[in-house]
């Protein structure tokens, strides 16, 4: 079997992994800022006081979305709201500081935006709860369909 073969038969697998650990690490990003936990809040050992705009409405999507996108569960949503809450804190928040993310200290902001806009298109790859969600949604469509008939 060729090599490119054996890639693309691997390759929902890479993209449900890369899902994984992208939908973990912003989940630790918005339990940080939420709960303190892992340093805290930008590393102070603080949470963000609730309610304050917009940052622990960003925290809020940071862990819910962070969870939802690792769990492979509303998937596309999920990415698109976080990607979104990326852009708005890049542009935002990031943008005035300089031009480039290497200067305004954006990189995050932007490679999660980019990464989430990714998932939208790509979908989840394998292990996602998606896939258990659609396989219930046509063994019922069948079931129903079997009782009408």
């Amino acid at each position: 079997m060729p090599l490119t073969a054996s890639m693309d038969k691997a390759s929902p697998y890479a993209l449900g992994l890369f899902r994984i650990v992208i939908g973990f690490l912003f989940a630790c990003h918005g339990a940080s800022s939420l709960f303190g936990v892992f340093g805290g809040s930008m590393g102070t050992g603080a949470t963000v006081p609730a309610g304050t705009w917009p940052y622990w409405y960003a925290a809020a999507i940071q862990l819910v979305g962070g969870v939802l996108v690792m769990s492979g569960l509303f998937t596309r949503s999920a990415a698109l709201v976080s990607s979104g809450s990326m852009a708005y804190a890049y542009f935002v928040e990031h943008q005035a500081d300089a031009l480039l993310p290497l200067q305004n200290h954006g990189e995050p902001s932007a490679m999660y935006c980019w990464a989430f806009l990714l998932l939208v298109f790509t979908g989840p790859g394998a292990l996602a709860l998606d896939h258990v969600l659609t396989t219930l949604r046509r063994g019922r469509s069948a079931s129903d369909a079997a009782v009408t008939a």
